[in-house]
């Protein structure tokens, strides 16, 4: 038989043996207990009995308080980055360009005190880039007066062919440049087209009168020669 089994069987034995001891024991206060003073009756009730002490004695755990939940901070609001200063050039610009736009739809009286006023002010000792374009800009428009398309881009040729950056005012002055000299040149080609008709016409006309001097001077030569014959 091996140890196991035998450390087994002895277990087995003590606590049968136990067991019968506490069905056995008198219940508590019992003049027979305290007469025997067993001490295999007395040993449930007083690990009962330390049991309950330990128990009464124990610190009660009482569960760690928990921060209170916080919600997040609301998240600051963006402001939208500010807008770079407009420097002066650009401010001459938009006021220009409101002037340009007033010109389109402007009576001709007001155009022409607008021209005088311009044309005032753009005096040597007064000029400026927006004055000059500004005065280019009139001098192309037929209610504000004759116009003088050649005068309008000279003034325009002088600030976009200014050196330096591209400002706003040179940027406009040649796209007003590339506008005026390209309806110049259409207005040149076609002047050109029809001074070459009208001359054709003039040779075409030239040939008639020719045709009808040559035709009257035949009809006039075979009459006379008629008229002789009959005399005889």
């Amino acid at each position: 038989m091996s140890l196991r089994q035998d450390a087994a069987r002895a277990g087995a034995a003590v606590a049968m043996l136990i067991g019968i001891g506490v069905w056995a024991a008198p219940p508590p206060g019992s003049p027979l207990l305290a007469a025997q003073g067993s001490p295999i009756a007395a040993r449930p009730i007083q690990e009962a009995e330390l049991e309950r002490r330990w128990i009464a004695q124990a610190p009660t755990q009482t569960p760690a308080p928990q921060p209170p939940a916080t919600s997040p901070a609301p998240a600051a609001a963006q402001e939208p980055p500010a807008a770079p200063p407009i420097n002066e050039d650009e401010q001459q610009t938009m006021a220009l360009l409101v002037d340009l736009q007033r010109y389109a739809i402007a009576p001709a009286d007001e155009l022409r005190r607008e021209l005088a006023a311009v044309n005032q002010a753009s005096n040597p000792r007064a000029r400026s880039d927006a004055n000059r374009i500004r005065l280019a800009v009139l001098l192309t428009i037929p209610n504000a007066g004759p116009p003088d398309d050649g005068r309008a881009l000279a003034l325009l040729e002088s600030v976009a062919g200014k050196t330096g950056g591209a400002s706003p005012l040179k940027q406009l002055a040649l796209v007003l440049y590339a506008q005026i000299a390209e309806r110049v040149r259409n207005v040149a080609e076609e002047r050109k087209r029809s001074a070459l008709a009208q001359e054709k016409l003039d040779q075409l006309r030239a040939v008639e009168r020719t045709l009808l001097l040559e035709r009257s001077r035949n009809a006039g030569g075979a009459g006379g020669g008629g008229g002789g014959g009959t005399g005889r």
